[in-house]
């Protein structure tokens, strides 16, 4: 492999690719451990889309050599003290992009983090015993699990962008 920044994005582009495409038979399955199957792969697409994100950054921060350019978290390039000592309109962009609660780098972003997370049990109401045995209970909303086609949504942005930023990045 060429050690050039690039590769590192498109090589996880692409791992993304294969993820999402093993996550969309692993949806269409009816193997016995189907569900571990969706999950694993859903992981699996969140980890190299992160890292198709981090690559881009590594080849923005490395085209215009800021000291911040081997950093290995998004979270070390895409803050505002970067930003003001090395303004960069692509990292700017992303950020912007990111900060916006419904755009799909925040929902990765969060997606991913939420990797980390411990589980956590259910919610339930509290039992009181004055209440009737059956009643209508609302405690919350369940998450909807990401699927294939808003993943697969994902990386093409991604993909757009990078394509972009290739282009205005390049010498001429």
């Amino acid at each position: 492999m060429a050690h050039e920044l690039y590769t590192r994005t498109n090589q996880k582009l692409f791992f993304a690719g294969l993820a999402l495409e093993s996550l969309r038979k692993a949806e269409a399955g009816e193997a016995m451990n189907a569900q571990a199957l969706v999950q694993a792969e859903r992981e699996a697409v969140l980890f190299h889309l992160y890292g198709a994100v981090l690559g881009l950054c590594h080849e923005v921060a490395g085209y215009y050599k800021l000291a911040e350019a081997g950093a290995p978290r998004l979270d070390l390039l895409l803050n505002q003290a970067v930003l003001q000592t090395s303004p960069t309109p692509e990292l700017a962009e992303l950020m912007e992009i990111a900060q916006q609660p419904e755009s799909w780098l925040a929902r990765l972003l969060d997606a991913y983090s939420a990797l980390f997370q411990p589980p956590q049990a259910p919610k339930t109401a509290k039992v009181d015993p004055a209440l009737p045995l059956i009643t209508a209970v609302s405690v919350g909303e369940e998450p909807v699990p990401l699927g294939h086609g808003e993943l697969e949504s994902w990386r093409q942005q991604l993909k757009q962008l990078v394509l972009r930023y290739r282009e205005s990045l390049s010498e001429c």
